[in-house]
This record gives C-alpha cells, structure tokens and sequence, in this order.
C-alpha cells in the first residue's frame, strides 16, 4: 500500500488531536476507543480487527509496511502524519511513529469465563498500567484463558500497559471489575480453585503439583501492599514461592509469572 505524504496529519489535524485525547480515561470512556502505540500492539490490533484508524510516519511506513499493507487489506482507514503529530500522539520519549485508533476490547467477567477455563489470571487493586502489561503478556504467554482485572485497577487499555502486554492485549479475553467479591464468586461459578499468593502461605509452591494441576483462578496482589488479610481468607489455599538466596521478595510481575508457568506446566502434565 502506498500512502502519499505530500499532505500528512499534523499535530493541528482534528484527528490528531481527538485521537491524543485518548491517553486520558475519560478520554477513552466517551469516545469507546483507545490508542496503541508500536510494532507488536499496532500489528495484534489490525490483525484482530480491532484497530479502526492508522497513523503512520513516511519512516515508519517504510519499516512497518507488512502492518501498513495489512490494514489496507483489512479496510483499516490509514493516515499519514507528520513527526511532530506522532510526538503529540507518543507517550513515550522516542516514538516509533505507528499508532492505532481502537475499539474497547475488554470483556465482561462472565463472558471471559465462559466455558470451562483452567487458568484464569486475577491481578487484585493493580496500580501500575506497566505492570498490568506484563501481566497479560505473561498469562498470554502461559497459554492463560483469561485475566480478570478485580478491584480500582488501572485501565488495562491505557497506552503504557497495552504496550507492555506487547500485543496480547488483544490475544485473550481481558475483563475489568470493580467488585473483588463479584469476581470471587463469577471465578467459583466457574468451577475455579483461588490460589492466592502471599510470603507466608501455608502450602509451599514446590509441593503443590496436584492442587495445581486443577483448574485454578491465581491472585496477585497490589504491588505495594499485596493481598489483604480478609481477601486471603477467601482463598482456598493460600500459596507461598520459596526464595533461596537473599532477596527478601519478588515483584509483583516475577512472582506472577512463576505462579503462572507452574501451574501451566502441571495441568499440562495431568492432561498427558
């Protein structure tokens, strides 16, 4: 496809402008539509059918032109901009001058566990969009049938964490709900043991083979201040990573993905 940039977008453009509007969650709420920035996030978007506008750089047509192409095909509506438009539509110090305008792609709670899930991914109260990010990317990753994001959870639209889930964004259902007790309760309807990670749980990750070879809905805590005491409680069991040289703790992201690779690699085993 062959766009002609002796007219582009700029940073003027009412385009432009609306579609810069996206990086706040208001923004996004009014418009039903969010802004992806980069190679993986821009090609996952068009190649799901969610991307509804491309902006594109002349250099980023050049280095991206397998994804220009695509959206073309796909009757993806395709700008062209200006470097100064792409540093107004960037959240990042370097832009990489590819942008897709999307339609929401969350789902509802009961529509990401419909069916008979066996792995389900439940960040709890998560604040940082990097780290919601990463935590679809890994859940992704892990062969994940869903994440459910409980609680006042970052949107995991926003640019920065739909850029750190490197386009898995847009590979698994990813649902958003602000009651952990409706979530706990949708998670148990579908016929999911809660594990829940704390320091010092009372089953010890090494051991836990069996438990984890059933389908399992995992908790992960607010990076800060992890899981409370009450929603501990709620869990069914209760599961510590054990930590054999000096650091105190893992992060949030880290302690997801052994939690996560442990439990695909048990149920990946119990199935033969």
């Amino acid at each position: 496809m062959t766009l002609d940039f002796s007219s582009p977008f700029t940073e003027r453009t009412p385009r432009i402008i609306n579609a810069a509007k996206l990086h706040r969650a208001a923004a996004r709420r009014k418009a039903k539509a969010f802004l992806v920035e980069g190679e993986n996030a821009v090609e996952a978007a068009v190649a799901t059918g969610a991307a509804r506008d491309l902006f594109v750089t002349e250099s980023a047509a050049d280095r991206f032109g397998e994804i220009v192409t695509a959206a073309g095909h796909l009757g993806v509506h395709t700008h062209p901009i200006t470097d100064r438009a792409a540093r107004a539509l960037s959240d990042t110090v370097t832009s990489t001058g590819l942008f897709a305008v999307c339609e929401p792609v969350l789902w509802t709670v009961g529509k990401a566990l419909r069916g008979r899930p066996n792995l389900v991914s439940v960040p709890v109260e998560t604040s940082e969009p990097g780290n919601a990010g990463t935590l679809i990317r890994v859940s992704d990753a892990m062969g994940a049938d869903a994440v459910v994001f409980a609680g006042e959870t970052v949107d995991p639209q926003s640019g920065k964490a739909a850029r750190a889930s490197a386009g898995s964004l847009f590979h698994l259902p990813v649902a958003r709900h602000t009651s952990v007790a409706e979530v706990l309760g949708q998670l148990r309807s579908a016929g999911l043991q809660i594990l829940a990670t704390t320091a010092d749980g009372e089953v010890d990750l090494d051991d836990a083979v069996e438990l984890l070879a059933q389908p399992t809905a995992w908790l992960f805590g607010n990076e800060a201040h992890g899981l409370g005491e009450e929603l501990l409680a709620q869990a069914d069991h209760r599961v510590r990573i054990p930590i054999r040289g000096r650091a105190e703790s893992l992060n949030l992201a880290t302690a997801a993905s052994i939690c996560l690779y442990e439990s695909a690699k048990a149920q990946a085993a119990a199935r033969g």
